[in-house]
């Protein structure tokens, strides 16, 4: 169904990739960018964190490392996970039971010696993510919405999952659509020429489509 050589537009992409799916569950919907830059250069590490309109299809465990009043607040707004010592005397265990760690700018000092357990499973806080903010309680919500971290590859590649088959064609185009933006914006200054050389969409184990570069 999907013809060789052809680049799609992103609604009839999005469609073709629902029907072309060849498993039996919920497949993830995922885009691949493939970017003219240079990861090992600080100014082109492109990094960034996108709001998924309709959500990200995962559900996601989140932790706060935080004060008394902050737990509170973490708690109420649907933290999995938010403590203090407690959640450290956890990280010295190297138990890790969440996929986001929201913390404070006062907070974050603390985590430092963490940073060789937490940095390379992508979990150490930073403000590129919004993963140290002094409003925990928008930063819990936004996580659990559907906020959502992309960063580039060595191999100069964005990749990032948009949702599931079961989300449909319009909820999968407005988080595509979103992630387009997004990247765009985060265009890095010193990058000339096309920053962005081709696209794909695609389902798990399902063709990879091209699209259109508008």
């Amino acid at each position: 169904m999907v013809e060789k050589g052809r680049v799609y537009e992103l609604a009839e992409a999005v469609e073709l990739a629902i029907k072309t799916s060849p498993v039996k569950f919920d497949a993830s919907v995922e885009m691949h960018f493939n970017l003219n830059v240079d990861p090992k250069l600080a100014d082109q590490n492109v990094r960034d964190v996108v709001n998924l309109p309709a959500g990200s299809g995962k559900t996601v465990r989140v932790a706060v490392f935080a004060d008394e009043t902050d737990i509170k607040k973490a708690k109420a707004a649907g933290a999995d996970m938010a403590g203090s010592d407690d959640l450290l005397a956890k990280l010295d265990k190297s138990e890790i039971a969440f996929d986001i760690l929201l913390t404070t700018p006062a907070m974050m000092p603390q985590l430092g010696k963490y940073a060789k357990l937490l940095g390379p499973k992508g979990l150490m806080p930073n403000p590129k993510s919004g993963t140290i903010t002094t409003d925990i309680t928008a930063g819990v919500k936004a996580a659990k919405a559907g906020k959502v971290e992309y960063r580039v590859d060595q191999a100069g590649i964005v990749h990032l999952a948009i949702g599931k088959v079961s989300f449909g064609k319009d909820k999968l185009v407005a988080n595509a659509e979103a992630v387009i933006k997004s990247l765009k914006a985060a265009k890095p200054a010193s990058v000339k020429g096309a920053y962005i050389s081709s696209v794909y969409l695609t389902t798990s184990m399902g063709p990879s489509i091209r699209l259109a570069l508008s």
